[in-house]
């Protein structure tokens, strides 16, 4: 019954997971504990949360296990320098010191880091080290309900690695093909996702929002397509690709790409952080987007190939890019799709414990077929009324508390009527969706919903859509989708019987006369191209908050609210009741419930902290 505690840390998304005999007993990124988001640091915070809940203590474990091998991405920086000389030497001045004193002296990092945590014995502690893309595999497959399947992994770059295709069987991962540096999907599309003016290992999610502007029939659109496929990426059959490096500085440079050379490609000059939206930015994103799609595609008809599996696994920053995956799952390559919820670096530490607990100690593995063993991905902490109250005491906040049957229906109303409720309860979510435990809610057949969201509680971009949480029963009856989407991963189109009529020149309008243009019957959910990004909840994995949106179909006949996490724009999600108390008090929102209290602004008294978090949070 081995202890294993996983962690990923010192590139961005730190985190800890911890296994009990293969369970999950807790895992969660440091960020939520800091307030820094996609903080590199040592996740020193989650490992005392995971060690908390799972009540042993550093010297109790059987191992503990980081995420990637460090030596391998010294190895690459060297050979990557050493193959573009002269080329890079300011970032080879700039880098390799950096390295030398802290990666390469990894190990006694993570032990001098560990000494934060608690006092231990290092004479007990095992340190294992599984590759990068072997953690991000291990964190698709093996909490899968599948006995075996496809295994795809995709992001930036690993050690080497950028994509692998594996094969899950039992408690094996096998790797059968794999894509290298500098040649990546993932830094293809963060190079856009700079290029466009945004913030490169956060951004990307704004740049897939925005691809919808753009207009799909334009020649410039078309014109960027072809650009990018006949001078920045050649894509092969199987998926693989080939990089012009005449174009990126990713490999040797401080930048993602050379931005003259692409101002001469496209014609448009590099979009600067909070600049002007263009239509010829929708249009680039769209092309990118649409390129994008095409190489996951190939990837997983590959992976098919070489596995012929019926399942597919997929993990990696790629696969938060919710629009590929809901067009594979529509392609109907897999009969099946799971998709690791904390796709990125952070589900790397559970991905780690998990092949430790497999493949190093040899575990039996029992999948049931049917569920995952995510637990909904609420695994982080949790607080209780007494917690709740002494930080209502500390802030002089009046509340109500009421039985929750009572709580759900008065939220419903307060949402019908259209108000915006922070909804705090149980255990935090794991990965970087809030799935209905720390969410701000709103009612999703408001028209003024997206805007209100985006302006006056987000404080984001206007153009950013909003998605839905829907009764997994009812989901058929607004959404194209076979099966679920529990972790928000999934991109379909809105029924048709529930779309407007567009206007014929609906593509040619401005930007932002699209946008707030009425396009169904739940318009601040439904995105430009009548396609949301679905969460399907559960009452088995999430009571009460199916309870509330239940209640809100007894009181409007609709199964479903508007969701997205509780923060500010730069803010990572609320962990306490107290980071839920300040964002509550920051923003406009109306009413905030944590647990079984209600709390109602008009009833507060003056926050005078109100614009302080322009300060305390860099915008990302």
């Amino acid at each position: 019954m081995p202890k294993i505690l996983g962690i990923s840390a010192f590139y961005h998304d730190s985190a800890a997971a911890i296994l009990d005999d293969g369970k999950i007993i807790a895992a969660a990124q440091e960020e939520r504990f800091t307030r820094k988001k996609h903080t590199p640091d040592f996740p020193v915070n989650a490992i005392k949360f995971c060690l908390e809940q799972s009540g042993y203590s550093i010297d109790e474990l059987d191992a503990v296990v980081f995420y990637d091998k460090p030596l391998l991405k010294f190895e690459r920086l060297l050979e990557t320098y050493y193959a573009f000389a002269p080329k890079g030497l300011l970032s080879f001045l700039t880098t390799i010191p950096v390295w030398a004193k802290e990666k390469l002296f990894l190990k006694k990092m993570i032990y001098d880091e560990l000494k934060n945590v608690g006092e231990y014995d290092k004479k007990k502690v095992k340190l294992l080290f599984p590759e990068h893309h072997l953690s991000h595999a291990a964190s698709a497959f093996f909490p899968s309900p599948f006995e075996e399947a496809a295994v795809l992994t995709i992001d930036g770059v690993g050690e080497w690695t950028t994509a692998s295709i594996a094969h899950g069987k039992g408690n094996e991962i096998i790797f059968l093909k794999e894509l290298k540096f500098p040649h990546s999907v993932g830094l293809l599309y963060s190079a856009f996702t700079y290029y466009l003016g945004f913030t490169v290992n956060s951004g990307e999610y704004k740049l897939m929002g925005l691809a919808p502007y753009g207009n799909p029939n334009a020649d410039e659109t078309r014109d960027y397509v072809n650009l990018i496929k006949e001078h920045l990426v050649d894509i092969k059959e199987d998926g693989s690709i080939h990089l012009n490096q005449d174009y990126f500085n990713y490999a040797t440079g401080l930048r993602m790409v050379h931005d003259k050379k692409l101002e001469q490609l496209f014609g448009i000059k590099k979009r600067k952080a909070e600049g002007e939206l263009e239509q010829a930015h929708c249009n680039l994103a769209y092309a990118i987007q649409e390129v994008t799609e095409e190489i996951v595609l190939k990837m997983a008809v590959e992976a098919k190939r070489l596995t012929g599996s019926k399942y597919l696994c997929m993990a990696g920053g790629v696969a938060l890019n919710c629009v590929a995956n809901g067009k594979l799952l529509r392609s109907k390559l897999f009969d099946d799709i799971f998709i690791q919820p904390a796709a990125g670096d952070a589900g790397g530490a559970l991905g780690a414990a998990q092949a430790a607990h497999y493949m190093y100690f040899g575990t039996e593995r029992k999948p049931n077929g049917k569920t995952d063993n995510m637990l909904g991905s609420y695994l982080g902490p949790e607080y209780s009324d007494k917690e709740i109250e002494l930080m209502a005491r500390k802030h002089k906040a009046p509340f109500l508390k009421m039985a929750f049957n009572e709580l759900a229906g008065k939220t419903a109303a307060l949402l019908a009527e259209g108000n915006v409720v922070g909804w705090f309860q149980g255990r935090m979510e794991f990965g970087p969706r809030a799935l209905g435990n720390r969410s701000i809610l709103g009612d999703a057949r408001n028209a003024e919903m997206q805007k209100k969201l985006n302006l006056k509680i987000k404080y984001r971009e206007g153009f950013r859509p909003f998605a839905p949480s829907v009764l997994a029963e009812d989901c058929k009856d607004y959404f194209e989708l076979e099966g679920t989407s529990p972790y928000m991963l999934m991109i379909v189109p809105v029924k048709n019987e529930r779309r407007k009529e567009l206007p014929a020149n609906y593509n040619d309008l401005p930007l932002w006369e699209r946008l707030y243009y009425l396009r169904s019957d739940i318009p601040s959910v439904t995105h430009l191209d009548f396609s949301a990004r679905i969460q399907t909840v559960h009452k088995e994995t999430n009571a009460r908050y199916w309870e509330l949106i239940n209640a809100f179909k007894q009181k409007t006949g609709y199964g479903l609210v508007v969701n997205t996490s509780f923060n500010v724009r730069g803010e990572p999600i609320v962990c306490t009741p107290e980071d839920a108390y300040r964002c509550f008090m920051r923003t406009e929102m109306d009413y905030l419930v944590i647990g079984d209290y209600l709390f109602t602004k008009t009833e507060q008294a003056q926050w005078n902290e109100k614009d302080k978090w322009k300060e305390e949070f860099k915008l990302d």
